[in-house]
């Protein structure tokens, strides 16, 4: 591990020298690229090509009618490859770059530390558009870069951790709503029969198990940083025991099989089984309506230690639009990024792909209130009793950590060959020196 995290961080130090230079030869950051007439051809690259082309062209025919001057190029590229086809187009020049990109915070701060995406703050002032954005998310995007002061792209849309429930089986059992963490772990133990193949929950061990891991470490300590200083809190005694808490319900009160379940393998145990509860984001809504039908599957946000207590959140990756540095076309690009920002068409996306928008506006429309996970999600995101944990998603190892460094580990913890202190100090090892290095390179 101490080979790939150095590597990563030579990597970001040579980016970060990129982007210097770029800056330094204009005052304002934008140096290369240009502003154009504001009309004219630009390129968009969709970073969920496929899954979201449908809502992504509906989009832009609207915006062709509005704006007959401006014409835009789609480009749908898979979920899987944006970040590497990104990383080409800046490696071969950043010729290849588009206009408009959709943006995650997930890889946000490696674009930006290889100095491709513009700074869009007085952009966002200029237009008004910041004042009808959410801010959680607009903070969300700014501490992704580490120094939580400018915005490089401007946020679309959020996920949540959400705790999926079947309200058939909690009803027969005469349960509560996993409104609580006591209710949750008595409902995870009533629900369960082992011998006639139902149980309480399923888990993810396989891969992306990390992810979810610190969503319920977190949302049971009700620690509200990532950061002690320069040192994690993810090996702090509270998380430790939330951590036990959590791997102490595999093989109880879950299958056995839930050790390999990624995502996939995670859901197809809760659709096609007879299982109480799941705990992922609002993204498998269509596949739990799809099996069981409206009404069956109700999603909470993550329990809280008390009834009508505050809610503690890991942050999810914010979706957004990057305005790329190497435009020729900025002025035009700006146009769509305030089009598709808008409203209307905020909400017909978010709608689409069933996510928490980002324009506030949008909180009002009728198909918030007939998603009842989505609408819950929305009033938890907004109440100011919750607290959301900024994950450091600008460390440049924080990919391989929490996925090839961590998922193996996380497996010997379920199968007991190590213990929730043990995980919890060599994670935290890992991330101490992460931050370390990137705050020396910075």
């Amino acid at each position: 591990m101490r080979t790939q995290r150095t590597r990563g961080a030579i990597v970001a130090a040579t980016g970060l020298v990129l982007a210097l230079t770029a800056t330094a030869c204009g005052d304002d950051g934008t140096s290369s690229g240009a502003e154009g007439d504001g009309t004219g051809k630009i390129v968009f690259w969709d970073n969920n090509g496929g899954a979201r082309t449908e809502i992504w062209n509906e989009i832009i025919d609207a915006f062709h009618e509005e704006h007959p001057d401006i014409e835009v190029q789609y480009v749908g590229v898979p979920i899987a490859d944006v970040q590497s086809k990104y990383d080409a187009a800046i490696q071969g020049g950043g010729d290849g770059l588009p206009d408009v990109g959709g943006v995650s915070t997930s890889y946000l701060a490696n674009l930006v530390a290889q100095g491709a995406l513009d700074p869009v703050d007085e952009r966002l002032a200029e237009s008004g558009l910041e004042e009808q954005l959410i801010p959680n998310m607009l903070e969300s995007v700014r501490s992704t870069v580490g120094d939580g002061e400018e915005a490089y792209s401007v946020p679309t849309s959020a996920n949540q951790g959400v705790l999926w429930y079947r309200t058939d089986l909690f009803d027969e059992a005469g349960l509560e709503p996993p409104t609580t963490w006591e209710n949750f772990f008595t409902a995870a133990e009533t629900l369960t029969d082992r011998a006639n193949n139902a149980f309480g929950f399923t888990l993810r061990g396989g891969e992306g198990s990390i992810a979810q891991a610190l969503d319920m470490m977190y949302a049971q300590s009700g620690i509200d940083s990532f950061w002690d200083g320069d040192q994690t809190t993810v090996n702090d005694p509270a998380n430790v025991e939330a951590l036990q808490n959590y791997v102490d319900l595999y093989n109880r009160v879950t299958p056995e099989a839930d050790l390999n379940s990624d995502f996939t393998n995670m859901v197809a145990t809760f659709t096609g089984g007879t299982v109480g509860m799941l705990q992922h984001n609002l993204g498998s809504y269509a596949d739990h309506t799809a099996a069981f039908g409206e009404g069956v599957v109700d999603g909470l946000p993550m329990p809280t230690a008390e009834e009508g207590g505050g809610h503690t959140f890991v942050s999810n990756p914010v979706d957004g639009l990057g305005l790329f540095r190497s435009s020729d076309n900025k002025e035009a690009a700006w146009t769509f990024i305030e089009f598709a920002l808008s409203h209307e068409m905020n909400s017909r996306w978010n709608e689409s792909a069933g996510q928490i928008p980002s324009n506030t506006a949008v909180l009002d429309d009728p198909w918030i209130a007939e998603a009842p996970p989505t609408r819950a999600a929305v009033e938890a995101l907004n109440d100011e009793n919750t607290t959301i944990v900024q994950l450091p998603y600008y460390l440049p190892d924080w990919n391989d950590i929490t996925k090839a460094g961590s998922e193996p580990n996380f497996q010997r913890l379920l199968l007991g060959e190590m213990t929730a202190q043990e995980f919890a100090d060599d994670l935290a090892e890992q991330l101490n020196e992460a931050q370390a290095e990137w705050l020396e390179q910075r």
